[in-house]
Formats: C-alpha cells, structure tokens, sequence
C-alpha cells in the first residue's frame, strides 16, 4: 500500500498543483487553452508516436489484450444501450453519460502505468491505447449524434482529423516499416513525449469546474460508480475469463479503473451534448479517483 501511495501522490499532486494555479490566475487565462491545445496536438500525439514505434507488435499479448479490450468496452456499451432504452435519454444526455463510462484519463494512466510498472508495462499501455483510443471515440460520437444519425463518411472524418488516432496509426506503421528514426529524432521526440505528462495533469486540475457538480446529483453518483469501481470489476472478470497474465490484467484493470477524460467536454459541446452534465463527471471522477485508484489497484495486487 506505501508503494503504491508513493507512485500515486505526485501525480494527483499535480491535478491538485493546476486547479490551484488557475484559481490564482497564474500564468493567465490564456495559458491553459494554450496548453491544452500544445498537449493534445503535438506533445502527447509525440508520446503515443515514440512509445507504438518500440513497442513489440509481434508480441503475443496483442491478440488477447484486443480481445480483452473489445470484450470489455464492448459489454459496457450493452449495457449503456439498455439504460438508454429503459430511460429514455436523450442524445445529448446519453453522449455524456456514455463518455463518462467509457472514456478515460490517459495522461494519468500513462503515468500511474510509468510509476507502477516501468518500460514493460508502458508497452503494453502502447498497445492497449492503439485499441482503446479509435474504439472509445468512435463510440462516443456515435453515442452524442444518436439521434441525429451520422454517415459512415461522416465518422470516418471524424476519427481520422483526431491526432491521438492518427500518432497511433503512424507509430504503428513507421514500428512495422522497421526503418527507425533518422538522425536525432527519437531524441526529439523522446523530449517532446516527456513534457507531456506533467503538463496533461497540471491541465486536468485547471479543467475542474467544481460548480459543476451542484443537481444532477443521481446521474452524477451511479455514473461515477460505474465508472470507478464497475468498469474495473469488469475488466478483472474478462482478464480472468481469458487467463491474462499477472501484468496484462493488472494494466487492463488500471485503465478501466480510470476517471473519464477531460478532453471529453470538449467533443460534448462541440456535438451539442450535455455539457454541463459532462463537466460535473469529468470533476466529480478526477476527485474520487484519488481514492478508488488506490483501492482498486490494492485489490489487485499492484
């Protein structure tokens, strides 16, 4: 547990240290949307790049952690489905009650995976998140634009203008070209990869809106539930179910144990989901996440 709480701190240390800044207006209001928009387009696009460009992809984990993945995401989204249907929710509201389920934090999983189970386990974060990040997105427009229905092309144009899908997508094929980087670029990017965490996490703390979480007080509650204790509970009877060995499950375990992801605000408001229902679970899950990370990865043996 003291292992654990060591690995844990800094990184929620960080949440805490940039919702304090920006309460203090330090450096500006205009630095945070800058740095947001640095992270999310070049320094953690680098992060995916460098770290898919190493990754073993003949590695024999690879078939079972997609099917693991898939499996897991995929009785969620059942299960989303039969809310949706027995509720009656509406597109904008079950795009964000969706996201809040599916989506996660990946700056904190990478770090807590980095803390927690060195090179190896960052690998296999690599290639969990080559998986995870085009399923999750294209679930989650799907879910906001239920209503209005979407074209294929329309879907497709939408993944493919997203730079975390497309460093994925590039790291994989320059991994299986095998040409390497010429010069000092993996240098380069080997820089630009390590800003980012830092950065991703002093941004999640500035994006808390706290004032956010006054009524929707149920939907806020099972949600975070489901979440933070549910998603992970799932993903420990797949990895069981399939017989994944001890790092795989405990990985697979740790990113479905995530909070949703703030970048997740940013695609409900800009297809006209409910964003104020979204910023109160992407504020409420950050909080508890401090406590349910532990807990969960304690369970687990991490």
């Amino acid at each position: 547990m003291i292992d654990l709480l060591l690995a844990l701190w800094p990184l929620f240390a960080l949440i805490v240290g940039g919702y304090a800044l920006r309460r203090l207006d330090f450096p500006g209001e205009a630095f945070w949307p800058a740095a947001e928009r640095l992270n999310y387009y070049i320094l953690f696009p680098a992060l995916l790049f460098s770290s898919l460009l190493n990754a073993p992809l003949d590695n024999p984990a690879l078939p079972r952690l997609a099917l693991a993945v898939l499996l897991g995401l995929g009785l969620a989204w059942l299960g989303l489905l039969l809310g949706r249907r027995l509720c009656g929710w509406s597109a904008a509201r079950f795009g964000a009650l969706s996201q809040g389920m599916l989506r996660f934090n990946t700056y904190l999983g990478l770090a807590a995976v980095g803390s927690l189970f060195g090179q190896e386990g960052l690998g296999l974060a690599a290639l969990l998140l080559a998986i995870m990040v085009p399923a999750v997105n294209l679930l989650s427009v799907w879910a906001l634009t239920a209503e209005r229905g979407v074209s294929v092309r329309t879907l497709l144009l939408l993944m493919i203008k997203n730079p975390l899908i497309l460093a994925c997508l590039a790291g994989i094929l320059v991994n299986l070209i095998g040409l390497g980087l010429p010069g000092g670029s993996s240098r380069l990017l080997g820089l630009l990869a390590a800003a980012s965490l830092p950065l991703g996490l002093l941004c999640v703390g500035a994006a808390l809106r706290p004032r956010e979480l006054r009524g929707e007080v149920p939907a806020l509650g099972w949600n975070c539930l489901a979440r933070l204790l549910g998603m992970p509970l799932l993903a420990y009877a797949v990895a069981r179910g399939l017989q994944l060995p001890a790092l795989e499950s405990s990985v697979l375990i740790l990113f479905f144990a995530l909070p949703t992801a703030p970048s997740a605000y940013v695609l409900t408001r800009q297809l006209g989901g409910d964003s104020h229902l979204m910023a109160g679970l992407i504020t409420l899950q950050t909080l508890l996440a401090a406590a349910s990370l532990i807990l969960v990865l304690s369970l687990i043996g991490a």
